[in-house]
């Protein structure tokens, strides 16, 4: 099964990685450091992570993109053929060198939560095991101010934030021309093991084909055809988490198939 993205809304359940996220605040985080040299061991058993559609481009190149298929929809990059297997992280918690790392990834421990009136707010979580007292990626500096680190999260999450509603957006496009559809893909390992991937959905290619050349024109002036080609090209990647997957016990046999 293919991990949910997060909730575009509602606090609970808590999005993928997140345990006690808490707002920031100069007083509660006053003495509190992000720890040196963090790595990425919190996204080991995560075998997909939300993708936002700007990202397709840079992702495609290294995993499969599809859709979630459990609520509505969201592009998800597939990291693994077994369930809780990241198959690009490390024991030591290191990123396969020169592979893009997702922003999704990239933006933790840090996350918007909502406020009163539609407001988001900057946060953190606490639960994340990368919060220390000693240490020199302060927080907040002795006048109580964001630190450099903390304004850079700021921003980085508000372009997040941004790019998260664009991707909705696409979203609605897709499903309003009924182009997802069910999805699977199979593995047999060179040692015999069987592996099998469901619960996502992908954009059917001959549905595509006859999407009337007005809405084109529209998704073409939004950027959305090459997101959409992105994620057709995306689908070969199959085969190179087969041949991950072989390492840790190249593939056999890889197939997709609708159903």
């Amino acid at each position: 099964m293919v991990d949910a993205p997060p909730a575009a809304q509602a606090p609970a359940p808590l999005p993928l990685f997140y345990r006690q996220p808490r707002p920031l605040d100069a007083n509660t985080h006053k003495t509190t450091r992000l720890r040196d040299n963090a790595s990425f061991a919190f996204a080991r058993r995560a075998n997909s992570v939300p993708v936002n559609g700007i990202e397709f481009a840079m992702a495609q190149r290294h995993y499969p993109i599809v859709f979630t298929g459990t609520g509505k929809p969201f592009p998800a990059a597939v990291l693994g053929l077994r369930v809780d297997e990241n198959l690009f992280v490390g024991e030591d918690g290191r990123w396969i060198e020169g592979l893009y790392v997702p922003a999704y990834v990239r933006r933790y421990p840090f996350v918007f939560i909502e406020a009163p009136e539609d407001k988001l707010i900057l946060a953190i979580d606490e639960g994340s095991g990368m919060l220390v007292d000693q240490g020199p990626h302060k927080l907040f500096d002795d006048a109580g101010k964001p630190t450099p680190l903390v304004n850079g999260a700021l921003q980085f999450c508000g372009a997040y934030q941004a790019n998260f509603k664009q991707t909705l957006e696409f979203i609605d496009a897709l499903l309003a021309q009924d182009l997802l559809v069910d999805n699977r893909a199979n593995a047999v390992l060179a040692n015999g093991e069987r592996l099998a991937l469901g619960g996502f959905k992908v954009i059917d290619e001959e549905k595509f084909k006859a999407v009337p050349g007005a809405v084109l024109e529209t998704w073409r002036n939004q950027g959305w055809l090459a997101w959409i080609y992105a994620h057709f090209f995306s689908l070969t990647g199959w085969n190179g988490l087969a041949a991950l997957a072989n390492k840790r016990p190249p593939a056999v046999e890889v197939a997709t198939r609708r159903g």
